[in-house]
Formats: C-alpha cells, structure tokens, sequence
C-alpha cells in the first residue's frame, strides 16, 4: 500500500501561513502541520488547530531564528547576547560540532517547546525540526531523547534520497544546486539518525520527499512528485503561506514560494491523481 503524509512546516509563523495551512486541509490534500512554539501566530494556529481536528499537528523544534520558549539563562550557549536564537545554520552547525552548544541547553530548549504545545491542548504527532538542524547527530541525540520522555515517538527522516533529489529538480537544476548541495551533505549523516531513531524507539516514513524543491513545488512538481511513489509510507515536506506583510517582516526566504506551494495543494486534479493511484492521504497519527 502507498500511503503519503503531506506536511506544512511553519504553522504559527504568521497568521497568513496559519490561513493557508488550514485552506490547504479543508480544501485541498494537506494532511498534516508542524507548529513553531517560539512564532508570533502561535496562538492563532493553535485555535486554528482546534477548529480542525482531523489536520495531524506535530512539533517544528525551533533551534534557529527568534527567542527560546525557556528562559535564556537556561540556555545560555544556545542564544547570544540580546537571548536570540543564531540566525545562520552555518554558524550554528559549527558551534554544535565544536562542542560550544551544550547538548543539555538544547534538550531543555526541545523540552519547553514540546511542553508548550501540550500545554495549549494539542497531542503532538510527531518531531520534526526548522532548517532540520536535527540532521545533525548531536542534535539528533537531543531530539531523540527529549521525544521519547514526551512520548511523542515519531519523527521526520530529513535525507532525500539523491535520486529523487535530481528527478525533482530536473526542470530547474540551475536554482536548485544550493539545495541539492544541502541534501548530498545531509546524507552524511543518515546512517547515525537512523541509528539514534533504533536506540531510542522512535519511528519515520519510509521516505522522503520536498528537500531538494523547497520553495519550488508547483502543481507540476507536486503531480511529479506523487507519480514517483512507492510501497509503504511517504513525507512530502511543504510551506504553504499567504505572502503578505507579515511574511515579509519575518524575513523567511520564501515568499511568494508559499503562495505556490498553496496553490499546488488546492489543484483539484490531484485529488483524482491520488484516487487512481490507490494512495491513501495519512497524517504521522498513523506512522506505526
């Protein structure tokens, strides 16, 4: 059987992406979204959320970019002077490498945000991480240990398999070197996460799908994408948003990209794609 999670990440960023989250499962074939505790529109996704039970809600951990959920003294080598999160993935990448990010300042980090969601009501369904910085074994090991004594035992597989990375990015390789760049160096480390995932009960899909065409998924390449499924359960990672003047203030790299990204969810031909195929839409509820 061909199961297939499609996933928002940035539930909470604005409430512009919340909007647009929520278009795309009452209207279109999103199934599931991961909410950012430390975002301005957290709040609003989360009553959002309510008035949509069916939408699987996991964590998007927070390690990059705004303020910590637990107090910054508490995490000291995870913020800098003003108690902000580091902005650059390079410059975060090598702290926690060098050891200058203590691994007990990201679990309380990891624990607050997870504890924050819960608090607001909702049973997270799964992990996952902004910018997916818990490819990183250090991280990984932190997320990993946090998540189990939440009990929230699923987690997002962030390497794409290099096949799918060039057979998505085909019709515009140019723009997508960067990226395709991140998904072969993220690769490095796919054998340690899954090693982590082993020690510590945690459970994926069996692949994934939407790193190398982040902030590139047209109705085209959603369709593309969908066409190259195989047995057993899929992740398609997205950003679905509503490009307005709170999205420009944050200063994400997509803009107009979510607006896309929404669009292809809504296509309406994609709902009869996945009925002839025989996929079943599924949130990370059903990841066993």
């Amino acid at each position: 059987m061909k199961n297939l999670i499609l996933n928002a990440d940035d539930f909470g960023l604005t409430r512009g992406v919340n909007e647009a989250i929520v278009r795309a499962h009452r209207d279109g074939i999103l199934t599931s979204a991961t909410l950012m505790a430390n975002m301005p529109a957290f709040e609003d996704a989360v009553e959002r959320a309510r008035q949509n039970p069916s939408l699987g809600i996991g964590v998007h951990l927070v390690l990059l970019g705004g303020r910590p959920i637990a107090r910054p003294e508490e995490v000291a080598s995870l913020v800098d002077e003003n108690g902000e999160f580091p902005r650059s993935l390079a410059t975060f990448v090598a702290k926690v490498t060098s050891g200058l990010i203590r691994p007990e300042h990201i679990e309380t980090e990891l624990r607050s945000q997870i504890e924050k969601v819960r608090a607001s009501g909702i049973a997270p369904s799964h992990v996952d991480t902004h910018k997916h910085t818990h490819a990183h074994p250090k991280v990984m090991e932190s997320v990993a240990r946090v998540a189990m004594e939440c009990g929230v035992m699923r987690v997002r597989k962030p390497f794409e398999d290099l096949r799918d990375s060039w057979t998505s990015t085909r019709d515009n390789r140019g723009a997508a070197v960067p990226r395709l760049a991140a998904a072969t160096a993220a690769r490095v480390a796919s054998r340690s996460f899954e090693a982590i995932c082993r020690r510590y009960g945690l459970r994926s899909p069996d692949r994934f799908l939407g790193l190398a065409t982040t902030g590139g998924i047209s109705a085209a390449v959603l369709r593309s994408l969908i066409d190259t499924l195989s047995e057993g359960t899929t992740e398609i990672m997205l950003h679905p948003g509503i490009c307005d003047a709170d999205l420009a203030q944050t200063g994400s790299r997509l803009q107009m990209q979510r607006q896309t990204e929404l669009d292809a969810l809504l296509t309406p031909e994609l709902k009869g794609v996945l009925d002839e195929r025989g996929i079943r839409l599924i949130s990370y509820r059903e990841v066993h």
